[in-house]
């Protein structure tokens, strides 16, 4: 199963085009939140147009599971017809067990005590805009950083990429689709 993993789109819909290009072929798409608006601490994305942003969401092919992040409110919930208030969105996915939330009231340990608390071997989120694959106490942390703000030195856009065939987590250059990190389930 491949599970496409994106965050922080900011309302980019040229970002999530992009994006598109790379999940296409996944089975399902997991995004950690701040969907439509660009918030108020943040530039305006290239390609800001969170009306065509709802639309290319509300269209998808795959199903797509989203969580509310800070800058998501009742508001984005009415031009999109799957739901996004939730601040947690727990599933197993082709025996993956998995936690997404947005991630911005919690620090390294508190994720790895939620993963304990909800018996998960993998947490996403979103929020810092920073690609991140680490295992912590057995606990995989994931953020697929941002397509369409991205916060690190290099201002790279990512997304992730969960291969539960090729047991292995990525994280992919939306621009170029180059592959920035590997990480091996097993």
């Amino acid at each position: 199963m491949k599970i496409g993993l994106i965050s922080d789109t900011h309302g980019s819909s040229i970002a999530f085009e992009k994006a598109e290009a790379i999940l296409k072929n996944c089975d399902v798409i997991l995004h950690g939140g701040d969907i439509l608006y660009h918030g108020p601490r943040n530039p305006l994305p290239d390609g800001y147009d969170p009306q065509k942003l709802s639309h290319i969401l509300n269209n998808l092919e795959q199903p797509i599971y989203m969580v509310q992040g800070n800058c998501d409110s009742k508001v984005d919930q009415m031009v999109l017809n799957k739901p996004i208030l939730s601040p947690f969105f727990h599933t197993n996915l082709d025996n993956l067990n998995i936690l997404l939330l947005h991630g911005e009231d919690y620090n390294e340990i508190d994720l790895v005590q939620l993963a304990k608390d909800y018996n998960v071997k993998c947490v996403i989120t979103g929020h810092t805009h920073i690609p991140v694959i680490k295992e912590v106490e057995g606990i995989l942390l994931i953020n697929p950083g941002s397509p369409s703000i991205p916060k690190t030195e290099d201002k790279v856009p990512t997304i992730g990429l969960i291969d539960t065939e090729e047991n292995k987590v990525q994280i992919i250059s939306n621009d170029d689709k180059t592959i920035k990190k590997v990480y091996h389930l097993y």
